[in-house]
């Protein structure tokens, strides 16, 4: 359903439940109360008819209608359009889902239209009707019990995204290859969350001061100043937040650095112990390969040899072959090669 929930309210009262949008036009002309109507995902006709009665202006009611706005308080004559960021943590999942809602107050009416399921903006109707001598300061305080109401259901948000960084610290050290992918989703979803929660200081603020034709009542400020002071802690706690996962993100640069430097190492030393291994065989192989040379070509089947009948040719092939043997070895001995 377009319309979840239609009321006109007298002195904080419910006295009329419209099943359409003409007969809730007729009845707040009849009463001279309060409407609240609280439209899902309306079409085009349906808005369109809702800005004409209470005279909205285009260019707001063309943002309510496409969507995907920032967080923003804005004055257009006597109407107020507000646009917050509600967000709901999944825990399945391990992510942060946001949402959107557009509000419209007058000096006459409220006018919610919502984007997503959250918030549970019959919470909020339940509350101000138990409520009826706020509920008449009229539509500024429905819009204190949707703020109220979105800064509530962020402190789930802020929850998850600060136990998800609690895990993030605990794997970076573990060597993890998805520990860096982890943390720039997470870094996303804490801007994204910033960015709906930092404008509600200036939000609330601004309806705290009210305007000089119509100044906030006293009650009323004390409730939006309990709101404010919510906003401002969960603002240093979100900004906590992304500067963890800042770090994080450098530590984890760091560590993925020290470990690639590591395994350098590592196949450094392989590869230098890899070289002393040849240098050794290398060198056993050159002091063998020298007296096999002598005896090979003594050992040849020549007659023809002269010192075949030299009476010291032996000891001195002998001699030889140890002689280049133990030159080679003193060698590469000196040269650190074996």
């Amino acid at each position: 359903m377009t319309i979840v929930d239609n009321a006109v309210y007298v002195n904080g009262m419910r006295t009329a439940d419209p099943e359409s949008l003409d007969e809730t036009y007729f009845a707040l002309r009849q009463r001279e109360g309060m409407a609240w109507i609280g439209l899902y995902r309306p079409d085009a006709e349906e808005l369109q008819s809702v800005g004409e009665e209470f005279d909205l202006n285009p260019l707001a009611v063309e943002d309510a209608l496409a969507g995907h706005q920032r967080a923003k308080l804005e004055h257009y004559g006597e109407c107020l359009f507000l646009v917050l960021r509600p967000a709901r943590y999944r825990d399945d999942v391990e992510k942060v889902d946001f949402g959107e809602i557009h509000v419209f107050a007058g000096d006459e009416y409220v006018v919610t239209v919502r984007h997503a399921e959250s918030p549970d903006l019959a919470k909020v109707r339940r509350r101000m009707e138990s409520m009826p001598e706020f509920l008449a300061l009229g539509p500024e305080a429905v819009l204190y019990g949707i703020l109220d109401q979105v800064v509530d259901e962020y402190e789930p948000v802020a929850a998850g995204l600060e136990n998800d960084i609690d895990e993030i610290e605990d794997d970076l050290f573990g060597a993890d290859p998805e520990v860096s992918r982890r943390i720039y989703e997470l870094s996303r979803q804490v801007i994204t969350f910033q960015r709906a929660t930092s404008p509600l200081a200036g939000i609330l603020q601004a309806l705290m001061a009210g305007t000089p034709e119509r100044p906030a009542d006293a009650d009323l400020q004390d409730h939006l100043r309990d709101v404010l002071d919510h906003v401002l802690r969960l603002n240093e706690r979100v900004a906590s937040f992304r500067a963890l996962l800042q770090n994080a993100l450098a530590v984890n640069a760091a560590l993925v650095a020290q470990r690639q430097n590591e395994e350098m190492q590592r196949m450094t030393e392989s590869s230098f112990e890899q070289n002393e291994q040849v240098k050794r065989i290398s060198s056993w192989a050159a002091i063998l390969f020298a007296p096999t040379l002598v005896a090979s070509i003594y050992g040849m089947n020549f007659t023809a040899m002269p010192e075949l009948t030299w009476t010291y040719g032996y000891p001195y092939a002998i001699g030889l072959m140890l002689a280049m043997g133990l030159g080679l070895y003193v060698t590469f001995k000196h040269n650190k090669w074996i």
